[in-house]
């Protein structure tokens, strides 16, 4: 490992730490490692406005970042263009920088869809400039978003962890590539 890597690892243990998802029947680890596009199934996005952060809360009471499954023949950026709109009414600003992944292993006989790869996926992990200027579209078979909040990271942290601690460890991982890098194309 490098010693960027292992830096990154010592600072964010719980980002790194390989997880178990259950919901989905699969192994996953992050890695700062962009996957081949083929991988990419899901792309995620932590959408700034100055220097607060989107998060969005479903009817469930669940908060997570803007982001899920690409449609076939979509580029990454498109989908993250699609599903901001789609949960938190927003829009792109500049190139979103994609800074890491979830590299998932799924222990399922079959894909969850069945044009997605098998069994290693990825879900991208991007940060944007964004605007929010309208209500979500809530189309009808995605999530249903009932809150769309713009917060500081701390409090973005604070609602996140209820997902998880790597969540928040994610948000601080964002932020400071925000503060020190230029974007990245994928």
């Amino acid at each position: 490992m490098a010693d960027a890597d292992e830096d990154l690892t010592k600072r964010f243990p719980h980002l790194f730490r390989p997880e178990e998802w259950t919901w989905s029947q699969a192994h996953a680890v992050f890695s700062i490692a962009l996957p081949d596009d083929a991988l990419v199934t899901n792309v995620r996005i932590a959408g700034f406005v100055d220097d607060r952060i989107v998060v969005c809360r479903e009817a469930e009471g669940f908060w997570f970042l803007p982001g899920g499954t690409r449609e076939p023949g979509e580029t990454v950026t498109e989908c993250a263009a699609r599903e901001l709109m789609e949960e938190a009414g927003g829009r792109l600003v500049g190139p979103p920088h994609w800074f890491g992944a979830h590299y998932v292993v799924s222990y399922r006989a079959e894909p969850i869809r069945a044009a997605d790869p098998h069994p290693v996926r990825a879900v991208l992990w991007g940060l944007a400039d964004v605007v929010i200027d309208s209500a979500p579209t809530n189309p009808a078979d995605a999530e249903q978003v009932t809150e769309v909040r713009v917060a500081l990271v701390q409090e973005a942290q604070r609602l996140l962890r209820i997902e998880s601690e790597w969540g928040a460890e994610l948000l601080d991982f964002a932020a400071e590539l925000r503060r020190t890098s230029a974007p990245q194309e994928f």
